[in-house]
């Protein structure tokens, strides 16, 4: 049984996800913590739970999902792992951040590439994945069947959809992807997303204004 805890972190109030299982294994998606605060923040968390993080995984490489990849990789001594197309966002991490006049450390450079129908497995879990570009040209979401849920990055929101102006970004890639991979999922699967609170594919279907 996979457990979901989310954290809200840095100045772009991105949710990064804590995933941990009854072997005490745990997965860290997206950690954008941002400061020491919120560093010292998830540590505490996994301390207090016990888990030994295993992956460091991201779905997409904007800034405000990277922020704390250094921290992650070096501290748990995780290797970084993502979509192969969205390497070239993480190249530019540093340099955007930049620009947003906003201090960062250096993210690693990935050592696994994840691609649609593979799977991410920790302790006795197991996540798969699907291609769901648009938002950015690699992103990625994980979804589990038997407990119905999905990490699904900034692709689709509670009420909206994941910009599509950033560099790589594409509206109708985006809308494609989220009606023919998340849709078929189930209307009863829930949707963690990246920024605000989860959503389900039945509630989005019928009421996201970008979808109906």
């Amino acid at each position: 049984m996979i457990t979901v805890h989310a954290f809200t972190f840095g100045p772009f109030q991105e949710n990064t996800y804590v995933l941990y299982d009854e072997t005490m294994e745990c997965i860290i998606i997206d950690p954008g913590c941002y400061d020491q605060k919120e560093r010292t923040e998830l540590a505490a968390f996994i301390e207090e739970k016990k888990l030994t993080p295993v992956k460091l995984i991201n779905t997409h490489c904007h800034l405000d999902h990277v922020f704390g990849n250094g921290f992650v990789a070096g501290k748990y001594n995780l290797k970084l792992e993502i979509n192969k197309l969205d390497k070239q966002v993480l190249d530019s991490f540093l340099m955007t951040a930049s620009l947003y006049g906003l201090n960062a450390d250096p993210s690693p450079q990935p050592s696994v590439y994840l691609e649609e129908g593979d799977k991410v497995k920790f302790g006795k879990s197991e996540l798969e994945i699907v291609f769901t570009p648009g938002h950015s040209p690699g992103s990625i979401t994980f979804y589990n069947r038997e407990q119905k849920f999905m990490i699904a990055g900034d692709v689709l929101f509670y009420g909206s959809i994941g910009r599509t102006d950033l560099p790589g970004g594409n509206y109708q890639t985006l809308i494609d992807s989220i009606k023919n991979k998340l849709f078929p999922l189930g209307d009863d699967f829930t949707v963690y997303n990246g920024h605000g609170p989860s959503t389900t594919i039945g509630f989005e279907r019928l009421n996201n204004p970008f979808l109906v």
